[in-house]
């Protein structure tokens, strides 16, 4: 019978998200790819150390540890080295004991159209081009920058969301681009009753939902937030949107324009997705931050 993923989170994470890869990618950048390769193979038996996504991985990862959570989580390797280049990230795999025993292999090309293929929720990256191209094939994806990771405090894993152009689609932030606050104000007013049009991390969202549903609240693993900076009277509109889809949050904070950076270490994320890079520039001198490069704030060059 064929493997399936039905009812499991999938995520998809390049090899440079995964491993500190900056010895590797600089000579790849200074001397060229037959030098890039030799490096790889005479360094294969040399451990990786961990990447910026390194730590969400394991605490996905450890959800299968669970009862509840059994087979839940599958997380795939999309890199583009070959196999024989990548032979290093799967020895690092083994020696750091993580579950991760599939993979596509790209050769030097973008791995993003297997993201399809596998059925991936989420695509983590460090190469914002192919992010993009996983964006516009309708599924999540961000860039993950390097910054502050905080040190855990338990094993539960907490995401947060920003909401417009990430959970939601960019349409009210359109509003508020072309015409200012005031007119956004009113709009969302206007259209408190009207749900939002799906953003591209629905899915994931709806992905971590249903196996919080799993679990009974006091031993949940996953813990999720909306972080946005949208204050009273625009925050009706987010929460009648929420229950049109049958999702629950377990924090929102609506913050009227304040620095999100030290909400996030309150809330303790494991990572912060959101469209704007300023916003992430911001949120990564303390958690990790994705970057969403999606919609009307990240218009292509």
């Amino acid at each position: 019978m064929p493997v399936s993923f039905d009812g499991k989170l999938v995520v998809a994470i390049s090899s440079r998200a995964l491993f500190d890869l900056s010895d590797s990618h600089q000579v790849f950048e200074s001397q060229g790819l037959d030098a890039f390769q030799d490096y790889q193979v005479s360094h294969e038996d040399d451990i990786l150390r961990p990447g910026d996504a390194f730590p969400l991985v394991k605490k996905l990862l450890a959800i299968n540890e669970m009862e509840e959570g059994r087979g839940r989580v599958e997380v795939i390797l999309l890199s583009r080295n070959s196999s024989d280049t990548g032979l290093r990230v799967f020895n690092s795999i083994e020696h750091y004991k993580l579950p991760i025993t599939r993979a596509a292999f790209a050769g030097g090309q973008s791995p993003h159209r297997y993201v399809s293929a596998f059925g991936a929720h989420l695509f983590l990256s460090t190469d914002p081009e192919d992010v993009r191209q996983v964006l516009d094939a309708g599924y999540a994806a961000a860039t993950i920058l390097s910054g502050a990771t905080l040190d855990p405090k338990d094993e539960v894993l907490r995401i947060a969301f920003d909401g417009d152009a990430v959970l939601f689609s960019d349409e009210s932030e359109q509003v508020f681009q072309s015409a200012g606050l005031e007119a956004f104000t009113e709009s969302e007013k206007q259209a408190a009753r009207q749900p939002l049009s799906d953003g591209p991390f629905k899915a994931f969202l709806e992905a971590l939902h249903q196996i919080q549903r799993e679990f009974p609240a006091n031993r949940c693993p996953i813990r999720t937030a909306l972080v946005t900076a949208r204050s009273a009277p625009a925050h009706e509109r987010v929460v009648r949107t929420l229950r049109e889809w049958g999702i629950r949050l377990d924090e929102s904070l609506f913050l009227g324009g304040l620095p999100k950076g030290p909400f996030l270490k309150a809330f303790g994320a494991d990572v912060f997705f959101d469209d704007q890079q300023g916003h992430c520039e911001s949120a990564r001198e303390h958690v990790a931050a994705g970057h969403v490069p999606h919609g009307i704030s990240n218009p292509r060059a």
